[in-house]
């Protein structure tokens, strides 16, 4: 059975670790309303922090609850050792409960007193905290405190040594030396003239750190359940290929091994009846195209009987002929001056393994598609693909194509969400103060490409009017507005100019008003 991992410190805990010592520092030298806003700020997350944690422990305990009922001579002392440390871990957890709730008594009041000390309306009062732990006749909270911190930090050493260094280093209760030889005690630190929401902050700070050292000691229990275990329950043979499908040319390679066997012995692989390398490697050139198989066995001795056994194994693998797919996703054909969309892939080889050359044409990757634009020139274009394989490069093939202009599109007047090619059309249509020239393949058309009004003219009465750019003049609209019902206006002699960078001339679009 594998065991659990350890749960080292998130970066979330470790950056709430720093905002305490920096805010501690800066108590040092100055309490000010935003220092103990941010201290605040800490507490909350400190909260958040809690609750994630509690959450882990709860869900861990019932994990390994369900592991004792399953195998109680396995499982069930180690459980009775996390159950234990999470009565001491909770007990502790509670004490420093009531130790913040009585510094809140202590601030505001029993009357105003937040229960879970969350909210403290005097939170930057420097004697309250100073008052209760530290009183100056009978028995001093603060000690207390201190002697319960070291017992829990001596009983999580004694469940797992190896984290005694780190254990010493969160649970610190040490005096410090002040200054010249004069020392000061933890509770002193702690509390002495501290401002009673800074003070509670420490405290949940602790309460974190005891959630936390929990919860990698309840995992840490959890693994010293399978940690003797001798993990071997069933021998059996594997043939572990680098790809069940090689390309002709390339090598077929696989790793044949046997499962839960003694590190102490090499057992001997055999396959067709010829024994292999010692490491169990077999590979055989791919020389035939088709579904290929093998088999064999493996020889190792029984530790029991001292007799040689043999395991068989069987195992098949696909050799094909070089192939490349190579698919257009706009067109069939090529389009000169246009970006041609290409998905190139080949099967069974990983697109970074993928060479791709054209010829006639400039190419380059973009989104996962191969962007191939003809030259001016250019009359066809072909396409080389290959694949590195084992360290060389082979090629899958090549495709050529044929390299046209772009097709012509046809002209209209759009307005509003309406496009006119001819026909009627209304006088509100057509002076549409929004309406313009375009040009366009159509809605059934294969290409959208962008393409550029430059001028166009305007048949009004049997006089020429001319625009430019893809908008009615002013004049032009003050003639047609002067038109009859039944009278024909012609847009005629329009250019446009497309990706490819030529100017063609479009249609005319005879219109009718009505």
């Amino acid at each position: 059975m594998g065991g659990a991992k350890n749960c080292p410190e998130t970066p979330r805990q470790k950056m709430i670790g720093m905002m305490y010592l920096v805010l501690t520092a800066m108590l040092a030298l100055n309490v000010s309303t935003d220092v103990l806003k941010a201290f605040k700020l800490v507490d909350d997350s400190l909260h958040s922090t809690l609750e994630t944690t509690d959450g882990r422990n709860k869900q861990m305990m019932a994990l390994f609850l369900s592991a004792r009922n399953d195998n109680p001579e396995k499982n069930g002392p180690w459980y009775d050792k996390a159950a234990e440390l999470t009565q001491r871990s909770d007990s502790l957890y509670d004490f420093i409960q009531d130790f913040k709730y009585q510094i809140a008594v202590a601030t505001d009041g029993a009357s105003k007193a937040d229960l879970e000390a969350r909210v403290i309306e005097g939170n930057d009062n420097r004697d309250a905290a100073t008052h209760y732990a530290l009183p100056d006749h009978g028995t001093r909270p603060g000690e207390v405190l201190k002697h319960k911190i070291e017992e829990y930090r001596s009983y999580l050493i004694s469940l797992d040594p190896n984290k005694a260094a780190e254990f010493n280093t969160i649970f610190d209760t040490s005096d410090k030396q002040e200054s010249g030889d004069k020392m000061i005690s933890w509770e002193d630190q702690m509390f002495h003239d501290m401002p009673s929401g800074a003070a509670i902050v420490l405290l949940t700070k602790i309460q974190n750190d005891i959630r936390n050292a929990q919860n990698v000691t309840v995992q840490f229990l959890r693994t010293q359940t399978d940690a003797g275990d001798l993990r071997v329950n069933k021998l059996n043979a594997y043939v572990i290929p680098s790809s069940n499908y090689v390309i002709r040319g390339g090598r077929y390679s696989a790793k044949i091994i046997l499962a839960a066997i003694d590190s102490t012995q090499t057992p001997d692989y055999y396959v067709n009846g010829t024994k292999i390398n010692e490491q169990g490697i077999y590979e055989v050139p791919a020389t035939s195209v088709g579904l290929q198989k093998f088999s064999g066995h493996i020889a190792f001795q029984n530790p029991a009987t001292g007799e040689i056994e043999k395991l068989p194994f069987a195992s098949e693998y696909s050799v094909g002929e070089p192939a490349v797919t190579i698919s257009n996703t706009d067109l069939n054909i090529m389009y000169r001056g246009y970006e041609n969309k290409f998905a190139i892939s080949v099967p069974g080889i990983a697109n970074d393994k993928i060479r791709v050359s054209v010829s006639g044409a400039s190419a380059k990757q973009s989104g996962g598609l191969w962007i191939i634009k003809p030259g001016d020139g250019s009359k066809s274009v072909t396409i080389s693909v290959s694949a590195e394989l084992d360290g060389k490069v082979q090629s899958m093939g090549s495709k050529d194509y044929r390299v046209k202009a772009l097709p012509k599109p046809g002209a209209y007047l759009r307005s509003g969400d309406k496009e006119y090619s001819d026909g009627n059309i209304s006088r509100g249509a057509l002076l549409n103060p929004d309406s313009r020239i375009i040009a366009s393949y159509g809605p059934d058309g294969l290409l959208d490409l962008p393409f550029r009004i430059s001028s166009f003219k305007v048949n009004v009465n049997g006089m020429l009017t001319e625009a430019r750019g893809n908008k009615f003049t002013s004049d032009q609209r003050d003639r047609m507005s002067k038109l009859k019902m039944g009278a024909v206006v012609v847009i005629t002699d329009i250019r446009a100019q497309g990706p490819d960078g030529r100017e063609i001339r479009l249609s005319p679009i005879p219109l009718s008003l009505n």
